[in-house]
This record gives structure tokens, sequence and C-alpha cells, in this order.
């Protein structure tokens, strides 16, 4: 049954449609052929290779998950010990939009307070730092991981530059690295952008690479970099009801994007048509609450224009600023044409 409020133009997210028509092609094609399960069958092997050479890291181990709260529960829960917590920014999406998946694993999200989304290898040094010097810290949290992600929930870019710095301050201090990429794409595509995939192989002890908001119908691929960062982490992805019978299904959709360079194109179209909205919404006098360069687009409104607006384009609400303002949010994606963004300009 159509949605009853198809007629709503929709901006809320970049996980509202099913796939790239090429994966759905791959899909179709294989559709009827028999294949090994839990992500052994040659086509998920194929994604691994592929996955490797982009990443310029020829022993890295890469599994496929589901989605992004799933795949950071396992990854955080597999890398941490029990007594240890993971840094993030009190704006990162373990610490504000994922239900307490962490916590509900045992480890504590250490939050960290944030500058357009992101926190600084700073800070990051002075509360490890401030972990070691208290004398009662047999008593707290352990920072075991520092946890970003690229883009960031606002939608901003870590410079090489800041992740390298981050990288250092974690190697010194023995704690690991872990970037989510459920918007990699996007970051890829991004003028603004200067990390790379082999600049993530390099600096990260572990990432994954976004599928579900990129163009597949589900999955995410963790990448760790050097082989044996989690021993047996095949056996905790099944512990965490995270192992897919069908894992072929995940493979032949990382194949697809990772064959003819689809992955570092699809994010394009969501960067240019994020870039023509903002600049209407410049245009028109609208305020931009954080200047994000990627596929999402904070706009500070009074509570009636977000509802005004809101009978007419389906966007996100972020948070309320004060009484009488809210922080919205307009998405793009790799699907959104230019009728789309024609519609919505108009309505501006």
């Amino acid at each position: 049954m159509p949605n009853q409020n198809s007629e709503r133009m929709a901006f809320a997210s970049d996980y509202m449609e099913g796939c790239h028509p090429a994966i759905l092609q791959r899909l179709t094609e294989t559709n009827l052929e028999k294949s090994a399960g839990y992500g052994t069958d040659a086509y998920s092997e194929a994604a691994r290779e592929k996955i490797r050479a982009a990443c310029e890291a020829p022993e890295a181990e890469v599994f496929f998950l589901a989605g992004g709260t799933q795949t950071n529960a396992t990854v955080i829960d597999a890398m941490l010990r029990s007594y240890q917590g993971v840094i993030a920014a009190v704006s990162g999406h373990v610490a504000v939009h994922e239900a307490g998946a962490i916590e509900f694993g045992g480890h504590k999200v250490l939050t960290l307070e944030q500058t357009d989304g992101k926190i600084s290898a700073e800070d990051i040094r002075a509360c490890i730092d401030g972990y070691r010097l208290d004398d009662n810290h047999e008593h707290m949290v352990m920072p075991g991981m520092v946890y970003l992600s690229q883009p960031t929930e606002y939608g901003t870019l870590y410079s090489l530059r800041e992740l390298e710095a981050i990288s250092t301050v974690c190697r010194e201090a023995g704690v690991s690295l872990y970037v989510d990429g459920a918007r990699l794409a996007y970051a890829l595509a991004c003028p603004e952008n200067d990390v790379s995939l082999p600049d993530l192989a390099r600096l990260c002890d572990a990432f994954y690479i976004g599928g579900t908001k990129c163009g597949a119908l589900f999955g995410e691929a963790v990448v760790f970099p050097k082989r044996g960062t989690v021993p047996h982490f095949f056996t905790i992805v099944k512990q965490h009801g995270a192992l897919l019978a069908k894992g072929r299904i995940a493979g032949i959709q990382f194949e697809t994007l990772f064959t003819d360079g689809l992955y570092d194109r699809i994010g394009e179209r969501a960067i240019i048509t994020a870039a023509r909205i903002r600049a209407a919404l410049q245009e028109k006098g609208y305020r931009l609450t954080i200047p994000s360069p990627t596929n999402q687009i904070f706009i500070t409104m009074t509570n009636a224009e977000a509802e005004q607006l809101g009978e007419k384009v389906e966007m996100s609400f972020m948070e309320q600023m004060d009484a009488d303002h809210a922080m919205m949010r307009i998405c793009t994606s790799w699907a959104t044409s230019d009728q789309d963004v024609d519609r919505l300009i108009s309505c501006l």
C-alpha cells in the first residue's frame, strides 16, 4: 500500500530508497545460484579482495554485517575489555542515536565536547591522561577506544591532518581508533575531503565502509587493516546475532559497489544536490546551523517555520535549540534527482 504521506517530498534521510540499479541487477542475475553460507562464498571473497585493493591493505580482514548500530555494538564490544569504555563526541552516533546499544553491551560511552561534530586530539589526550593521573582510576572506566565518524553526525569532515593527530595520540596511549563510515561514500565524494580509504587503513585499527546509506539494500563492511586484530571475530559476530546465513547477498552488494569505482562515484549526486539546496536556502534567508559540506544540511528554524515546511517536505528533527527554535535536517542521497531538488526549492 502506498505511503499515506507520499505527496510529501522525502528528504529525511539517505536510506529511503532501495539500492543502486547495478546492485539490483546483480542480485537478480545471481538469485537462483546456490552458494556456501555465512560469507564464505566466492562473491564475498571477491568483494573482500576488491576492498583490500581499494584500501591498499592486502592483509586486511573484511567482514560483512547488516547495519550500523549492529556493527558499532559488535566491533566495540569485540575490541574492548570488560572494564573499558569508548571515547566519542557528545554528539556522536553511539552516544545519541543508538538507544544505549554500547552500554547494553557493557561498555560506557565517554563523551567529549565537540566542535561541529568533531573532537580534537588534544581533548582525547587530556581524557586519557586524566584517567591515568587520577589516584582513583581503578574505580573508573578506562578509555580503551576512540570512536569517530567520517562524516560526523553533523555532516562535517575530519581532515587528514586532524585524523593523523588523533591516530598518533591513540597509538602513543595504546588506545584503539575506530571510524564509523556509515556515510563514507559522501565523504569520499566531497571536494573538501582529503582522507582516502588507504588513509583510513593506515591510521585506524578498525573502520567500516557504509553500504546501507550508500546505495546498498543493507550492509556494512568492517575492515581490520592488520590481520589478527580481533581473534575469532567471526565467532563474536555470531554471538551478537549478526552473522548472515545468506552472506552472499551482502557480498554481491559490496562486490558491485567496488567494481569500476562505483563506491567512489556513488556519493557525487548527493553532494551536488545538497550544494544546490544549501545555496537556495542561503539565498532565501534561511539560517544554516552547521557548516556541513556533505549530504546533510542543518537549518535553524522557528517551530512555526519547521511545522509549515514540514507539511510539504519530510525532514528530520535533530534537536530543540531553545523554546522557539529547532534544528532540522535535510538529507540528500545517491538517488536524489534534479527534479526532487527543483520541487524542494520551489517550496522554500
